[in-house]
């Protein structure tokens, strides 16, 4: 592949793991309810809800963050302001790092072939700050992030822009068929790398959905990615 695509949250970077740690601790926090497990799925449901909408460009992800705590809240019965912890949670998430196993070496390993690009819906400024914590940011030439782009995944036009920025003062153009996108998401990362003509690999994490079809990779494990795309990876 001559470029390769790579999401950044529950790819490269644990974001599950980040909430739940942030909810316990937050919840403790602000003298809320103590934090059980069962919670986070509540998290999940209702941001993921949030999340279909901005990629289907019905909300945007400043309007994301003045209703998304209290829709939580609303859900988990807890009377508390919704604002107040959006931005105790956006704070703590700037310098929250947690590496998904294998992401380094995977990283060591793709680059050493093709160019990489981080694809992420999210902040720009903080998506990179996050990278650079987790030793991540080196091995990356292109930097497409929703905010900076003004379209989010799996929008076109997120994609235009990127392969624009990416060919620019190339003497060949890289064609979206020569590149490959890896991301968890499928409807995001996945469906958009499908509809622009891109190779797609699915990193699959537990309890997730199977693969639709055309799906040309699904991995559960990053280590399995070099493999399948037959490239060496320092051992992990």
């Amino acid at each position: 592949m001559k470029a390769i695509f790579i999401d950044i949250d529950n790819t490269l970077l644990d974001f599950d793991e980040y909430v739940r740690t942030t909810m316990a601790e937050g919840f403790a926090h602000f003298g809320l309810p103590a934090y059980r497990p069962e919670m986070y799925h509540t998290f999940t449901t209702e941001n993921n809800k949030l999340w279909r909408r901005i990629e289907e460009g019905t909300l945007t992800f400043e309007e994301l963050q003045k209703i998304r705590w209290s829709r939580i809240f609303d859900a988990l019965g807890i009377a508390f302001d919704g604002p107040t912890f959006e931005h105790y949670f956006r704070t703590a998430i700037y310098d929250s790092a947690i590496p998904v196993p294998g992401a380094v070496p995977l990283l060591q390993s793709l680059s050493r072939h093709s160019i990489l690009c981080a694809a992420s819906n999210g902040p720009y400024e903080q998506q990179l700050h996050r990278l650079e914590l987790g030793g991540m940011k080196q091995y990356f030439t292109h930097f497409f992030i929703s905010q900076r782009i003004g379209a989010a995944k799996p929008a076109a036009a997120f994609f235009d822009t990127a392969f624009r920025e990416l060919n620019e003062a190339r003497p060949t153009a890289i064609l979206p068929r020569e590149t490959l996108i890896i991301g968890d998401s499928l409807t995001s990362d996945i469906a958009g790398g499908l509809q622009y003509g891109m190779k797609t690999c699915y990193y699959r994490r537990p309890g997730a959905p199977a693969a639709p079809a055309g799906v040309d990779y699904t991995v559960t494990a990053l280590s399995r990615v070099p493999a399948l795309l037959k490239m060496d990876c320092p051992a992990l």
